[in-house]
Formats: C-alpha cells, sequence, structure tokens
C-alpha cells in the first residue's frame, strides 16, 4: 500500500491537493477484475475490521510506535491484494470502508510515533489515502475523520490557516450524520483550529455546538467507527485544552478533571496526556503543589508508552521545572523523566 500512495501537492494540506476521488472505482472494479483475482467476501472484511480494532487497543494503550509495522504488514500483504479481487459492488464498499480505518490507524501511529519530516509526511499521505478510499467507499463519516487527522496535524505544526480549512471540511462532510459523537468530534476538530488561530468567536461558537452534539444520544447504532470512541471524556479533555489555548485556566481545569474523574479513561496513553495537561493548567494558574503532585501521576503513568505526545510533554515539563531547582521534589521529577524517555 505504501507504494501505491499518492504524494499530495507541495501545499501539503491544501484541500484541493486531496484529489477528487474516483466515485465509481468500485463499481468499475466489479466489472473487471481480473480471471485469477482472489474472491472477497464478508470475511475478509470482518478480518480487517477486527484487526482495525485489536492494532487500534494496542496503540491507544501503548502509543503508536509499539505496533506500526504490524498494522502496515497487514496493509500491505493481506489487505492490499483484497483491493484488487473480485467482490460484489456492496462488499466492495464495505472493504473500501474497512481499508480506510487501517489506513487512517496506520497514518495516526506514525504521527505518534515521532516526530520527524519522514513520519509526519508518511502520516499526511495515509490520512490522504483514508480519505481517498472512504469517498469512494460512500462514507462520509470516514472521510471526514481522515480530513480530521490531517486537521490536527496542521494544529499540530502551527499551520493554522489550513488547520480552520480542514477542520470547516470536517465539520461539512458531517453536518447530516446521525452519530452525535461523530458531529461532537468535528465540531471540537474546528473550535481547536479557531483557537490555534486566535479566532475566540469562531472557537466558542464550535466548541458549544460540540458540547451540546456530545451530550446527545445516537439515534441509531454507530457501530465501531473511529468517531464511534470519542467519549464524554475525550470530549472533555479536548475541550479543557481549547479552553486552556483561550486562556480561561479556571474551565480547562474543570474540564480536564472532569476527563480523569467523572467519565474515566481507560487507555494508558490517553491518562498520561491528561495528567501531564492538567499539571501544565495547574503551573500556570500558580498552583505548584498541585502541578508537581499531578506531573508526579503523569511519570507514573507514562512509562513504557512510546508515544510523541508523550515524549513532548515529557520535555515540556522537565524545562518548566528548571525554575524550581531549588526544590527538591521538582528535581526528583525531572530526573525520573530523564529515565522515562531514555
Amino acid at each position: 500500500m505504501e507504494r501505491r500512495e499518492f504524494i499530495l501537492a507541495s501545499s501539503g494540506y491544501a484541500l484541493s491537493a486531496l484529489g477528487l476521488p474516483d466515485m465509481d472505482s468500485i463499481t468499475r472494479r466489479t466489472k473487471s477484475a481480473l480471471p485469477g483475482a482472489i474472491r472477497v467476501g464478508q470475511g475478509e472484511v470482518a478480518a480487517v475490521r477486527h484487526m482495525v480494532k485489536a492494532l487500534g487497543d494496542s496503540a491507544s494503550e501503548l502509543g503508536g510506535g509499539h505496533a506500526r509495522h504490524l498494522a502496515v504488514r497487514y496493509l500491505t500483504q493481506d489487505v492490499a491484494p483484497w483491493l484488487e479481487g473480485r467482490f460484489s459492488e456492496g462488499t466492495g464498499r464495505e472493504l473500501f470502508a474497512a481499508t480506510s480505518q487501517l489506513v487512517h490507524l496506520a497514518g495516526w501511529m506514525a504521527q505518534d510515533e515521532g516526530d520527524t519530516p519522514e513520519l509526519r509526511g508518511l502520516a499526511q499521505r495515509y490520512y490522504a489515502h483514508s480519505f481517498r478510499l472512504a469517498a469512494e467507499a460512500g462514507d462520509p463519516e470516514l472521510s471526514a475523520t481522515a480530513l480530521r487527522g490531517l486537521a490536527v496535524q496542521c494544529v499540530d505544526l502551527g499551520h493554522r490557516a489550513e488547520a480552520v480549512q480542514l477542520g470547516e471540511a470536517c465539520v461539512e462532510y458531517g453536518r447530516h450524520l446521525h452519530n452525535p459523537r461523530a458531529v461532537a468530534y468535528y465540531e471540537a476538530t474546528l473550535a481547536s483550529a479557531a483557537a490555534q488561530d486566535d479566532d475566540r468567536r469562531m472557537a466558542t461558537k464550535h466548541l458549544a455546538m460540540s458540547e451540546a452534539a456530545i451530550g446527545r444520544p445516537a439515534a441509531v447504532d454507530v457501530g465501531d467507527s473511529w468517531a464511534a470512541h470519542y467519549s464524554p471524556g475525550r470530549w472533555a479533555h479536548e475541550s479543557g485544552m481549547i479552553l486552556s489555548r483561550l486562556g480561561d485556566l479556571d474551565a480547562a481545569e474543570e474540564h480536564l478533571h472532569l476527563a480523569l474523574d467523572i467519565h474515566g479513561l481507560d487507555r494508558r496513553r490517553t491518562r498520561a496526556i491528561v495528567l501531564a495537561d492538567l499539571g501544565g493548567v495547574r503551573l500556570r494558574q500558580g498552583d505548584v503543589d498541585g502541578a508537581m503532585a499531578t506531573w508526579r501521576s503523569f511519570l507514573d503513568c507514562a512509562d513504557g508508552i512510546r508515544s510523541v505526545k508523550v515524549r513532548a510533554a515529557l520535555q515540556d515539563m522537565r524545562v518548566r521545572l528548571r525554575r524550581y531547582d531549588g526544590v527538591p521534589e521538582a528535581q526528583e521529577l525531572r530526573e525520573q523523566a530523564t529515565r522515562i524517555a531514555g
């Protein structure tokens, strides 16, 4: 699959660089498969979905750097031949949708593995390919989720205008979905991009829309999609960081507490990141003791996780604690962080 990925234009994140998906691709494939092509049915679709869940659970717990090679190998050696196989149109659309999720997972793993130009470019290409697969499958939720991956990458890299543009596209794709968690997911993405762009009005508006959506029950079975995992706890974390960027530290702390103590977070990587963020908010509030206590919990949770976000949080904590060199606990935390970071 990697060898077949298309390269984005030099602008990198412009929506036009994604190209137009071939909406007739699956229909055409059902009529033009080669005589010796593999016969693909619901068993293969179920297998892809199962692997997405298994690999995704592992990465969510231990970080994207832990099993990406397994995801890529499965994608290239098992799934790629199925995409060239013989299938009905309905099975083809399900196969492309499931593969879109697998490709998106590989992109998330690459993004979470490290902050190098190679991994950033690889993640971007995976997200773009995931978008094309989802669009060809006719799945607006998966299309929006792939665009969200690109938007989040723009936020992380400081590409503010592109992040807002992609966030708006996420919201547009998800506007008519019956999955309120998906709607909350994309509205929060746009709110985050707007907050980074210093657009308080837009950020506040879309954060409120995200909050309204996350509180609504689903009208239909939303299945096991990427957006279906956007829990109230994950929303509370993301909204807390948006509020932090907007300078509302008290509300940010309240939301981060909500994520940790009320909803709970069942993934160790996620819990570690929330604890790191909460420690930073408490330090900005002048609560040095509270920050250090929170960061101690963060370090206990972070050990063994291979994630660029966790590594960045370790470095951020160490730098911020330098001003407290005369405080024994601060020195202990810095030394422990150095050992964990390796």
